[in-house]
C-alpha cells in the first residue's frame, strides 16, 4: 500500500508508530517551578551523541480537537523552565507502573505516588529518580526546539539534554558490560503494543 501522510491511511492504528520501532522509553522525572515532582513516559526518545553524551525526548499537547486549548506536557515545560530532568529507564518489571504514570493527571499531581513508586535524590540535578528503575540518566537541558505542526494544532517540542551523570544498578552488569538480558528494556511499538529485550546477538562492523 501507499498513502500520503496528509491523507487518511485507512488502517486501525497509525502505521508510522509501528514502522519506526521499537523505540526506547524515557521515563522523565522533573520538578516544576514550585518544586513539585512530575513523572511521565516518552517513546519519542533516543541518544544523539557520545561526547558529550546527549539525549532528546519530544512531547506535545495531548490529542485535542482543532483549535482546542490544551497545555503542553508537564515534562517538556518543566525541563525547559528549570533546565533539568532525569531519564529513568523503563523495564519489563516496571511496565504496569510506567503505564500508570502516563495517565492525564492535573498539573501538580505526583505521578510517583499515583504509580506507587519511590523517589530518591539525584546527585547532580534536583529532580528525583525512580528508585525502582535500574538506570538513571541525570540531564541538564541544552535547548528546546519546536517541530513542524499541522495548522490549528500546537507542535511537539524537542528537549535536548546533556547527560551529566549515569546510575547503573550493579545487578545488570556482567563482566563489565551492561547485560541487556538482565536489564530487559521496554520498547514502544505501534498501537498498544510494546516489546521486551530478551534476546541479544552480536555483529561486528566490517571496519
Amino acid at each position: 500500500m501507499f498513502y500520503r501522510t496528509d491523507e487518511k491511511h485507512g488502517l486501525r492504528h497509525n502505521p508510522f508508530n509501528a514502522l519506526v520501532a521499537p523505540r526506547p522509553i524515557a521515563w522523565i522525572s522533573t520538578l516544576d517551578r514550585d518544586g513539585r515532582p512530575n513523572l511521565a513516559p516518552y517513546s519519542f526518545f533516543n541518544a544523539v551523541s557520545y561526547s558529550p553524551p546527549q539525549v532528546l525526548f519530544s512531547g506535545g499537547p495531548r490529542p485535542a480537537k482543532r483549535g482546542e486549548s490544551v497545555p503542553m506536557k508537564d515534562s517538556v515545560t518543566n525541563a525547559g523552565e528549570t533546565g533539568e530532568f532525569v531519564c529513568n529507564i523503563a523495564t519489563w518489571d516496571l511496565r504496569e507502573r510506567m503505564n500508570a504514570s502516563s495517565a492525564h493527571f492535573p498539573a501538580g499531581v505526583d505521578e510517583f505516588e499515583m504509580a506507587g513508586l519511590t523517589k530518591i535524590p539525584s546527585k547532580l540535578v534536583k529532580p528525583p529518580r525512580v528508585a525502582e528503575s535500574p538506570v538513571h540518566l541525570e540531564c541538564v537541558t541544552v535547548a528546546v526546539y519546536p517541530t513542524l505542526s499541522v495548522p490549528g494544532f500546537a507542535p511537539n517540542l524537542i528537549v535536548l539534554g546533556k547527560v551529566v551523570g549515569i546510575h547503573i544498578d550493579e545487578r545488570v552488569i556482567t563482566d563489565g558490560i551492561v547485560d541487556q538480558t538482565k536489564l530487559r528494556l521496554l520498547g514502544r511499538l505501534g498501537g498498544h503494543d510494546y516489546v521486551c529485550v530478551n534476546e541479544v546477538f552480536a555483529m561486528r562492523r566490517p571496519d
